[in-house]
C-alpha cells in the first residue's frame, strides 16, 4: 500500500447528453415531460430531474444510440407509454432475453422501454415492482 490519497473531493456531479440542435431538444423535453431549463447558457440546457440535475449541450457530434444515456424511474410504466406513445414518441424493441412482444424488458422486479429524443439520447424510462 502506498498510503498516497487517491481520493477526491466532488462537489457536484451531473448528467450531460449532446444536441445538435438545444431549440429542438428544449421543445421535446417541455412537450413530452414539461421539463423547464431552470438554467441556459449558450445553448446549454440544465434541468433539475429528481434531484439529478442533467446538462444538454451543444455538439456537432452524434450520440452512439448503442445504450441508455440517461434513466426515468416512473411509478406506472403502461401509463407513460401510453401517454408518450400517443405523442408521436417512438419505443423500439430491442432483442434481450425478457423483452415482451410489446418491446417492454420484464425482469419481474423491475420493467423498462427505450426512447430516443430529438437528438438521438438513447433514454430508457422503468418502473421498479416489489419483490
Amino acid at each position: 500500500m502506498s498510503g498516497k490519497d487517491t481520493s477526491m473531493t466532488i462537489k457536484h456531479a451531473f448528467a450531460k447528453l449532446p444536441a445538435q440542435d438545444s431549440a429542438r431538444a428544449r421543445q421535446f423535453y417541455s412537450e413530452h415531460f414539461g421539463f423547464e431549463p431552470h438554467r441556459e447558457v449558450h445553448g446549454h440546457l440544465t434541468y433539475e430531474i429528481a434531484g439529478v440535475e442533467l446538462v444538454i449541450f451543444p455538439s456537432s457530434g452524434k450520440p452512439s444510440g448503442d445504450h441508455d444515456q440517461f434513466g426515468l424511474i416512473v411509478d406506472d410504466l403502461e401509463a407513460e407509454l401510453a401517454r408518450l406513445k400517443s405523442e408521436g414518441v417512438e419505443f423500439p424493441r430491442f432483442e434481450m432475453d425478457g423483452v415482451r412482444e410489446d418491446g417492454v424488458l420484464d425482469l419481474g422486479f423491475m420493467q423498462a422501454a427505450w426512447f430516443r429524443d430529438s437528438e438521438g439520447n438513447l433514454i430508457s424510462i422503468a418502473q421498479r415492482n416489489s419483490t
